[in-house]
Parts: structure tokens; C-alpha cells; sequence
């Protein structure tokens, strides 16, 4: 009965070219993308990853620079010690800043301990005497610090953690957050706190009490890390059980004179958070998307430009001015949505260059819904015409509204910093064209059933055809030497090598081994003919070379006639070989050539160079029984290279008929390309082998490719 069922559906399925199963699937993922939890959605690495392409690819642009960075540098660090300085020296620092009245001061920077270094800390460390006695008279600096705060519109920074820590603490002096919406009447306490699903720290950090009561101000540095990346920063947080705005929010409202944070909220979590005439639109934890744009090294000023006074006096007028740790080894560098590493001041700055901008980030809750209809809106159309639609059409088709999705998600990011998820919506889009194809499929199979019945034996005779020849081939393959692993722990030379038949089998060769502990043998040839008989023969060819070279220490013109005199006797289909042939002394860099025929090998120098080595050669192999082929001698410097190449590549040929030729191969391997790839043989060849297709295109191969390319690396 279960068979049966399944075979009903099954014909169904056929029936409906996939529809029956199409329309159902896509209503599925339509729902469980509207219902599932809309954190980062049902598949949040191919959502992020889609956001953060945006931002790569998007930046925002920067309309202002509200914000200016006083970066605690390796300049400032070398011209005034390590960190931490002395609080008279941060006291100093915070007094040129307030100088040029800025609007709010943040300081980025956790005082929790009393200052080692202050007057009362070395006097209680001396004995009893005059000098002790004198130290203990003088103003703590930490006592002088706090004045200073108290004079300027400061904000502190606050580090959140989520365990106990030592030296953290649950209590914090907090400014006023007011509540609006569905949980106002918790007030701005714990129940507030506990009522809203914000991001939530146990303890946190920040500066001594004195320091805290004299500031104006006091936000959480703390962001979001997803897999060490910062996308999203919570604009409030909550701290054991108080409310606590980040430094960002409490700089704005410092700036702007704001007595309170306003947060509006619901039922499902923060709406909005709002400071002065700003209002900011959150997801439901109180976290925002920071909209970043490319770097800006002109948001930083070095402190020791400002101690020095050489900065304009007016830089930090009517600015937002935030007091950083930049030096390496003491900054908190974060990877941010675009993937650039910077302090992670710089994360602060943006999102408040973004609120100035108004270039807001933001992911509606009627987003999750508009993605529900964008993924119907793509299903159902292709539900009715994929099926009508041979593939060669309907594919490039659904390919095309697949990519206008993305086209769209790109337009909102631009246009209003919309965040919508084309990568889920793409996902699901999919899964129901892939099922309307098995669909078409199962349906065409069992329309061309019964021709394939017809064809069956045909089929199975030519398969057996093609599987010989597939064995063919793969035998002629495997006698060929892989240049990863010839030589394996060889520094001296490295070699790079493709052989690519035109058909199935083929006639070319390329071969190389080791001679003895110095030597190493190389050749390349080209059999005339093409197939299964050029393929044995070629088998042959290389077979008795290696063999004559290995069996005795003769050089190289006796080696080549002896392999002459030998193919001639064993040679009834009457061919003949063209070849390049030699011998590399690694030690010594001398090559010794013998040419049968062949195209010249090349010479690629260290400066990328290229000229044709012409030796005294001879006629093919096999073309005259008693020839004594003359040899030549060159010495490689170290780097360079020696290419040989069979005449399959300069008469490669494209649709319109036109050969690649050697001047073009001349010119890739003196071009700035190949270059810099000039140390790797491997890197040569596969720059040769991309041009080669790269002219041919669509058209068929007509000759087999193959290169070797030899590079003497010196004798150490």
C-alpha cells in the first residue's frame, strides 16, 4: 500500500511538471520564514554575510565629522611613557581639549584604581621625614583630575560584563533613562530593566567614585562581537539592575544639554531610543546596525599634536571629542561589517557620525514580511512558467529575477539603509525552482522512455567504445610524472608541466627524471598522427627514452640516436616524432639541448626577457634511421627559465579560424602577467593554459597542448 501511494504521487509529480510539489513547498518556506525568530533569521551566516556585503560594497558616505578622535598613540606613548600616565598628565590632556569648547568629551578610557604615582601614594610609600611631610601636603592627582571633569562636559566609559570580575561592580552613578510606551509604568529601575530584553551585564568597570560624581556623564563602551565581528551596538544595556545608556547616546546627550534618555518601547522590546530632536529606530534588544563607512584617518589627532599645541584651535570647537587608547599592544582593535581592523573607539565614532548623517540602519519588524512576499512573488510566477519554458530559457530567467532580488536588497541599503534579506529570500527561491526542475525532469524522463528503449543497445555498444577509450586514456596519463611529487625536497629547480589531449587519447609527451644526484632529464615531444594509434606510439616513445637515458651514462647526442634507431625498428604505422630533449645539470645550472625537429625551446630570463634558444637540430625522430643529432650547451642563470612548448599551442585555434601563434605565447611570457609569477613553473603554465582557452573559447580543440617549463633556482 505504501509503494502504491508513493507511486501516485510520483506520477502526479511527473504529471504537473513539478507544480504539485512546487506550489506547497513554496507556501512552507514562505511561512517558516515569517514565523521563524527574526534575531538573524532561519540561516544567519548567509544573512550577515549578505549585510556585510553590502557595507563593503555601499559605504556610507560621510557628510559630516561631528566626531573627532584624541588618539593615545605610539608617538604620544613614546614622548610621555607608558601607559598609564600620571593623572596630572590626563588632567593636563582633558584641559586642552576642553580649551576649544567642545560639545562632550568622552574618555574611553577605566580609571578603577587611585593613581600610584599621585603625591599622597609616594608619601605613604617613604619613610617619616621632611619630604614625605611635603608630599602629603600637596593635591592628590586624582583630587585635581576630578576638578578638571567637573569643569568640562565629560562622559566616562563603563566596560559591562556578563560574569563577576575583580575590581567590577553592580553599583554605577547612571543619569536619568525615561520609559514611554508599554513598560513606562515600570519607571527607570529594575523592573524597567528586567521587563526589557536588552543586552544585560552583571557587573561592570568604570573609574573611581570621585571621578564618576564629578563627570557629566557616564555610557557603556561595550559592543556586540559576532564571531569577532562588530555589526550591531546596543544603544542601552542594562547593569545589575539599572539601565544604562552607551557612550554613544550619553555623549549626544551631554552635547545637546538633554537631562534624560527617552526610550520608547512595547511589548515586544525597544522601539526607539531618542535624545534631544534624535530619535533612533532599534531592534527589540536596544542594539542598532552601524552604518560604517570606509576609513578616515582625519578622525584621528594624535595627543601629542594636541599637548604640543600644533592643531588648529578651533579643531575641536562645537565637536563631539572622544579621549582613546590607539597604541598598539593596548588598544582593543575590532574587525568591523566591512572588515577593516580599527581601535575600537572607532566603532563609537561612526555610529555617531551615522545618527548626525541620518544615515540609519534599520530592519523594520514588517521587513520579515515584506521577504514572505518577495519569496511568493518570485515562486508562484516561476511555478507557472518554468514549466513552459524549455531550460536554455527558463534558466537564465530564474537566474535573472534571482539576481534581481539582490538588486533590490541593494537599492534599499542604498537609498534608505533598509535591511532586507535577499539571501533568505534567494535561499527558499532556490529550493522551489530546484524542485519544479526534478519536477520537469522526472516528467521528460518518462516521456523519452521509451525511445531510450529503442537506443538502449546503441547505447551500451558505445559506452563500451567510450569506456575503452577512457581507460586509454587514463593508462596514457598515469605514465606522465607529476611535477608536485617528481621531486620531492628539491630546492635546486622546479618544474611545471600540462598535457591536454584534443581528443580522448593523444600524441603528445612530456617526461622528466633524475639522471643521478645532479642530473635530470627532460623532453618533450609531439606525435604525428592523432588517436589511439599516436597515443601507443607516444606510450612507446617515452617508454624507450627513459629507458636508453637510465641504462647508461651517455650523453645526450648518443641518447637521442639511440632512441632514433630504436622507434625506427618498432614503427610499422610508419610515424615519426618531433622533440626537444636535454639534459639540466643542477648543480651547475648547464643545459645541454638536442632538437629532432621541433619548435625552439624558449628562454625566459630573470628580468622576464624571452628569446628562442635555436641549437643545431635535426629531422624527427624516425624520418632518418642513421642520424647523429647535434647538441648545444647553454648555461641558465639562477631564475631563469626554459620553456618547451608542442605546436598545439601557437595553432590553437578560435571560432573565426584564427591561430593563437607564438608571438602571442612570446608576449604572455614577457608580459607584466607572467612576471610576477615567474618564480612558480606551475604559475607559468597555468597563465599559458588560461590564454590559450581564453582564445579559444567554444571552439573545439584541434591539436593536444602540451609545456614544460623548467626553472634552475641556482646549485644551493
Amino acid at each position: 500500500m505504501p509503494r502504491r501511494l508513493l507511486l501516485r504521487i510520483s506520477d502526479g509529480v511527473r504529471a504537473g511538471q513539478g507544480r504539485p510539489l512546487a506550489l506547497p513547498l513554496a507556501v512552507v518556506l514562505a511561512l517558516a520564514l515569517g514565523l521563524w525568530p527574526d534575531v538573524d533569521g532561519p540561516l544567519p551566516a548567509a544573512r550577515l554575510a549578505l549585510f556585510d556585503a553590502y557595507q563593503t560594497h555601499l559605504p556610507r558616505e560621510r557628510l559630516s565629522a561631528p566626531v573627532q578622535i584624541i588618539a593615545i598613540d605610539e608617538a604620544a606613548l613614546k614622548e610621555y611613557g607608558q601607559w598609564p600616565w600620571p593623572r596630572v598628565r590626563l588632567t593636563e590632556l582633558v584641559a586642552r581639549v576642553a580649551a576649544q569648547r567642545p560639545l562632550a568629551i568622552g574618555l574611553d578610557i577605566l580609571m578603577p584604581e587611585a593613581d600610584n604615582t599621585s603625591p599622597e601614594a609616594l608619601a605613604a610609600r617613604m619613610l617619616p621625614g621632611r619630604v614625605r611631610d611635603e608630599l602629603s601636603q600637596l593635591t592628590p592627582y586624582d583630587q585635581l583630575l576630578a576638578a578638571q571633569l567637573r569643569a568640562a562636559p565629560v562622559v566616562l566609559g563603563v566596560a559591562g560584563f556578563e560574569a563577576p570580575t575583580p575590581g567590577a561592580s553592580d553599583a554605577l552613578r547612571l543619569w536619568p533613562i525615561r520609559l514611554h510606551g508599554a513598560t513606562a509604568g515600570a519607571g527607570a529601575g529594575a523592573a524597567a530593566a528586567a521587563a526589557l530584553p536588552v543586552i544585560r551585564f552583571l557587573q561592570a568597570m568604570s573609574s573611581l567614585p570621585s571621578l564618576q560624581a564629578a563627570a557629566q556623564g557616564q555610557g557603556l563602551l561595550s559592543v556586540r562581537l559576532e564571531k569577532g565581528v562588530v555589526r550591531r551596538v546596543p544603544l542601552v544595556g542594562a547593569v545589575g539592575g539599572a539601565l544604562a545608556p552607551s557612550m554613544s547616546m550619553e555623549l549626544l546627550r551631554v552635547a545637546t544639554g538633554g537631562a534624560a534618555l527617552e526610550i520608547d518601547a512595547d511589548a515586544d522590546g525597544v522601539r526607539s531610543v531618542s535624545v534631544g530632536d534624535l530619535r533612533v529606530p532599534t531592534q527589540p534588544d536596544g542594539a542598532v546596525w552601524v552604518n560604517f563607512s570606509a576609513p578616515a584617518m582625519d578622525r584621528y589627532i594624535s595627543a601629542l599634536d594636541l599637548m604640543r599645541g600644533g592643531i588648529d584651535p578651533a579643531a575641536l570647537q562645537n565637536r563631539i571629542v572622544i579621549v582613546a587608547l590607539t597604541g598598539l599592544g593596548l588598544s582593543d582593535f575590532k574587525t568591523n561589517a566591512r572588515g577593516d581592523l580599527m581601535p575600537g573607539v572607532d566603532t563609537h565614532a561612526q555610529l555617531i557620525e551615522s545618527f548626525f548623517d541620518g544615515a540609519f540602519l534599520q530592519r523594520p519588524a514588517w521587513m520579515r514580511w515584506a521577504e514572505v512576499l518577495a519569496l511568493l512573488v518570485l515562486c508562484l510566477p516561476a511555478a507557472w512558467l518554468l514549466p513552459r519554458l524549455r531550460l536554455r530559457v527558463g534558466v537564465p530567467v530564474a537566474v535573472a529575477a534571482g539576481a534581481a532580488l539582490f538588486c533590490v536588497g541593494g537599492l534599499l541599503f542604498a537609498r534608505s539603509g533598509l535591511l532586507f534579506d535577499a539571501a533568505g529570500v534567494a535561499i527558499g527561491y532556490v529550493v522551489v525552482c530546484l524542485s519544479l526542475l526534478s519536477g520537469m525532469l522526472a516528467a521528460a524522463v518518462r516521456e523519452r522512455q521509451q525511445s531510450e528503449r529503442a537506443l538502449q543497445m546503441a547505447r551500451v555498444a558505445a559506452a563500451k567504445t567510450a569506456g575503452e577509450l577512457d581507460a586509454a586514456r587514463r593508462i596514457q596519463m598515469a605514465t606522465l610524472p607529476q611535477p608536485e611529487t617528481a621531486f620531492p625536497g628539491e630546492r635546486r629547480f622546479a618544474v611545471g608541466a600540462l598535457l591536454e589531449p584534443a581528443r580522448q587519447v593523444g600524441g603528445d609527451l612530456y617526461d622528466f627524471f633524475m639522471l643521478d644526484k645532479d642530473r635530470v632529464f627532460f623532453m618533450v615531444g609531439d606525435v604525428s598522427g592523432k588517436g589511439l594509434p599516436a597515443s601507443l606510439f607516444m606510450v612507446v616513445a617515452k617508454a624507450l627514452a627513459k629507458s636508453i637515458a637510465l641504462r647508461s651514462d651517455a650523453d645526450m647526442a648518443s641518447i637521442m640516436y639511440v632512441v632514433n634507431q630504436e622507434l625506427v625498428r618498432e614503427n610499422p604505422e610508419m610515424l615519426f616524432v618531433t622533440s626537444v630533449a636535454g639534459i639540466l645539470d643542477a648543480a651547475s645550472g648547464e643545459v645541454v639541448l638536442c632538437n629532432a625537429g621541433h619548435d625552439a625551446p624558449r628562454l625566459i630570463g630573470v628580468d622576464g626577457g624571452v628569446r628562442a634558444l635555436l641549437p643545431a637540430g635535426g629531422p624527427p625522430l624516425c624520418v632518418m634511421d642513421d642520424f647523429e643529432y647535434p647538441v648545444q650547451r647553454y648555461r641558465l642563470q639562477a631564475g631563469e627559465c626554459l620553456c618547451l612548448a608542442t605546436d598545439g599551442i601557437g595553432e590553437a585555434m578560435n571560432e573565426a579560424g584564427d591561430l593563437y601563434g607564438n608571438a602571442r605565447l612570446d608576449r604572455l611570457l614577457a608580459g607584466a602577467a607572467v612576471d610576477a609569477l615567474i618564480g612558480t613553473p606551475a604559475a607559468v603554465v597555468q597563465a599559458v593554459r588560461d590564454d590559450v582557452r581564453l582564445h579559444v573559447g567554444t571552439a573545439e580543440a584541434s591539436d593536444d597542448l602540451t609545456l614544460l617549463v623548467l626553472r634552475w633556482n641556482g646549485p644551493a
